[in-house]
């Protein structure tokens, strides 16, 4: 520009019939006449053509007299004829619209201002030939108005910059910004105002896109509840990188929602800007709350409980917390056993079995009602049912144990034994299921392998046994299995004697007693 100034300036200083010549010589279809033997004059003319800015001259009647190499490209015509042989006709060949894509009406134009008197310092068109649709070129221009006294213009002139591949990067910067799921908006440094802001920051905030664009921080201040305020206010101010920080962003209904911000510095248009992201973090917020709640619930589900609760944590199950009912059944306080593992207590009377259902709580997470017997203070035995389970307990990972006393429900069971042992004593004709199950009730822990199928039988005899708790004769087992009468005595003969019994309706019992066969 300061070229361009310098140009029209001399030109101003020159006389006006050297000057007339020139502005005919400039408006030939070879722009500069080469019959000019004024050395000046074609200096002149040589400036203006390698100029990469775009200089249209028109005359005070809206003739045009001359136009640039450059200003004809920008208009995609090759020598000045293009344009028009005057303002009226340059309306016809071109269409204009302002940068929101409105169409100008003639007054409008750039060449029709400048004719009409108006100046414009910096006024940006999209112009495209008459009839095509769609912007071909986006120009930022300015008028200059020479003449030499000062009085009526000599020649008019449009300077033009040809903006189309900053626009349409602009352009490609605006799509994806508002592409992005991620709230963000940009903010201009230089006057604190909101240049623009993407659907994803609408949605959070619940703001008008006119709500913002174009108001400043006095209007909406999103920084007003930021940590470190008066830090992140001087690197906003300054332009500079703002790291990411939490923040209470307020909302268009004037509620507040937690976010973690961050400013990055960019430019938008050639100004420094700062472009703001944002992460709701309302959603963790209300899960942190939520598990506060439920946390604090199960505080008092904990203490109020009737069984005995106990939560350990670490790799060493060291006790954390115990509630009313393991003090009251234990006779322990809390300072006794909080901080301290179960052997520092001696608190299991088999210390084999703990580190078994510890090792089944960090293979399977937990287990159900294992018999077990604690030691309370005291040295007390405490016949309970023990179960546990994996927790979690302010982010950490903790067991919880419950423990169901049963010493008078064992107490009882082993009244009745007593007495039936000793009414039964001689009573050899009880059958070997009753046995059974009175060891059962003597004997709790060893319940299981009680129960338990014989392991010693053969997967024939298994099968042979199977189908007689099922009430099958030998034939129906025979015909199921594809084995010949002879064969199907032989298996149960064999399985009688392994299990200790000599009749089928035996044999059906003691499988049952097992959980073999489909009936009960």
């Amino acid at each position: 520009m300061i070229i361009i100034t310098g140009v029209f300036a001399f030109y101003r200083g020159l006389s006006r019939e050297p000057a007339e010549l020139f502005v005919r010589s400039m408006a030939m279809p070879t722009r500069i006449n080469p019959a000019l033997h004024d050395p000046t004059l074609q200096h002149l003319g040589q400036l203006i053509e390698g100029l990469l800015q775009g200089v249209i001259l028109v005359d005070p009647t809206g003739v045009i007299l001359s136009a640039n190499p450059a200003a004809l490209t920008m208009h995609g015509v090759d020598d000045v004829t293009g344009l028009g042989a005057t303002a009226d006709r340059y309306a016809e060949l071109f269409d204009l619209r302002d940068p929101a894509g409105r169409r100008l009406p003639r007054r409008e134009y750039p060449l029709m201002r400048l004719l009409a008197g108006d100046s414009f310092p910096d006024l940006v068109v999209e112009v495209s030939p008459h009839g095509q649709d769609g912007p071909r070129w986006t120009h930022q221009v300015r008028d200059i108005v020479m003449d030499e006294d000062g009085g009526e213009p000599d020649c008019l002139a449009l300077v033009i910059n040809d903006i189309s591949e900053q626009t349409d990067a602009q352009a490609r910067f605006e799509a994806m910004f508002q592409a992005n799921p991620a709230p963000a908006l940009i903010l201009r440094v230089s006057d604190q105002s909101y240049v623009m802001v993407n659907q994803g920051f609408l949605d959070l905030s619940g703001y008008q896109r006119s709500d913002l664009v174009g108001k400043t921080r006095l209007n909406v201040d999103f920084l007003v509840d930021v940590e470190r305020r008066d830090f992140v206010h001087r690197r906003v101010t300054a332009g500079k990188v703002i790291p990411q920080l939490e923040a209470e962003l307020p909302l268009a209904d004037g509620n507040h929602k937690l976010v973690v911000l961050a400013g990055q510095p960019i430019e938008v248009a050639d100004e420094a800007c700062l472009l703001f992201t944002f992460a709701d973090l309302e959603p963790r917020r209300r899960a942190e709350k939520a598990l506060t709640a439920s946390e604090q619930h199960f505080a008092k589900v904990f203490e109020m409980a009737p069984v005995a609760m106990v939560v350990t944590g670490g790799v060493d199950n060291r006790i954390v917390e115990v509630n009313d009912a393991f003090r009251t059944l234990t006779g322990y306080s809390n300072h006794e056993v909080v901080g301290r593992v179960a052997d520092d207590l001696q608190l299991w009377n088999d210390a084999g079995q703990r580190l078994g259902l510890e090792a089944q709580i960090s293979t399977a997470g937990g287990f159900r009602n294992a018999d077990v017997q604690l030691l309370a203070d005291g040295g007390m035995p405490v016949e309970c049912l023990v179960s546990a389970e994996r927790i979690s307990i302010k982010g950490g990972p903790c067991v919880l144990w419950i423990y169901q006393d049963i010493s008078a429900r064992r107490r009882g069971e082993l009244d009745l034994v007593e007495a039936i042992e000793a009414v039964m004593k001689d009573a050899n004709w009880l059958s070997r299921s009753i046995m059974d199950k009175l060891a059962t009730l003597r004997h709790p822990r060893i319940a299981s392998a009680a129960t338990a199928p014989a392991t010693d039988l053969s997967k024939r005899e298994r099968e042979v046994l199977e189908l007689i708790c099922n009430d099958m004769t030998d034939a129906a087992i025979g015909e199921q299995l594809g084995l010949s009468p002879n064969t199907v005595r032989n298996h149960v003969s064999r399985l009688y004697a392994k299990i200790g019994v000599k009749r089928r309706s035996a044999a059906v019992v003691w499988g049952h007693d097992r959980g073999i066969g489909g009936r009960t």
